[in-house]
């Protein structure tokens, strides 16, 4: 089952020696095996499009591998299952669980951007920019992050970042700067006017202006 064979590949590639900087550097108190993430990416995606699953049984993979998992590496490997293929708009539901369940900014990014990104379009993201959850208006911020702006919808940023700019905590004004100075690589005019008009927390006014 494909489930065991990323778990065995996970415990070949571990290097003992690096899992307790790895789990200090997090803050995790799950565990590591010591495995650099781009490669794991790399190497999960590529056993998964080899074992040819359909979306429900690449769903069902990436579930157990994350609810079962004993290290940490095991919930980047459920991501990365996730990322060999489309989701629908009706997975909603799980990426929900899996920002809310990972609540922590290496698990929520990477959900936030490759796989929550692909669908903004189809999602209520404007709704996730409210939640009471913090991870999820987080997700709601950055999703459009990745590409230096080439397909940000500023409408959609602004409305995002605008439900937020009362909220002065670490994770949000961060996420704000970040967002805004990944769509300053394509129009820096229009960050600049945006932070001119708006009363942002002093790091997200930092962040993103700082290659302007």
């Amino acid at each position: 089952m494909l489930v065991d064979e990323i778990s065995a590949t996970l415990a070949e590639m571990a290097d003992p020696a690096k899992a307790p900087d790895m789990q200090r550097y997090m803050k995790s108190q799950m565990p590591y095996l010591g495995v650099q993430k781009s490669r794991l990416t790399q190497v999960v995606r590529r056993m998964t499009k080899s074992a040819k699953l359909d979306r429900e049984e690449r769903l069902a993979v990436a579930s157990e591998l994350w609810e079962q998992a004993e290290y940490r590496e095991q919930r980047y490997a459920a991501l990365a299952v996730l990322r060999a293929g489309p989701l629908m708009p009706e997975d909603e539901p799980l990426l929900r669980h899996l920002i809310t369940a990972g609540a922590w900014w290496d698990l929520v990014d990477e959900t936030a951007i490759h796989l929550v990104g692909p669908l903004r379009e189809e999602l209520d993201i404007r709704a996730w920019a409210v939640d009471d959850d913090i991870w999820i208006r987080r997700a709601a911020i950055i999703c459009q992050v990745g590409k230096k702006g080439r397909t940000t919808d500023p409408a959609l940023l602004a409305d995002c970042i605008e439900a937020n700019t009362d909220d002065r905590r670490f994770w949000i004004t961060k996420a704000i700067g970040w967002a805004l100075r990944d769509y300053a690589y394509t129009n820096p005019q229009w960050v600049r006017e945006f932070v001119d008009s708006h009363d942002l927390a002093p790091l997200s006014a930092r962040e993103a202006t700082k290659h302007l």
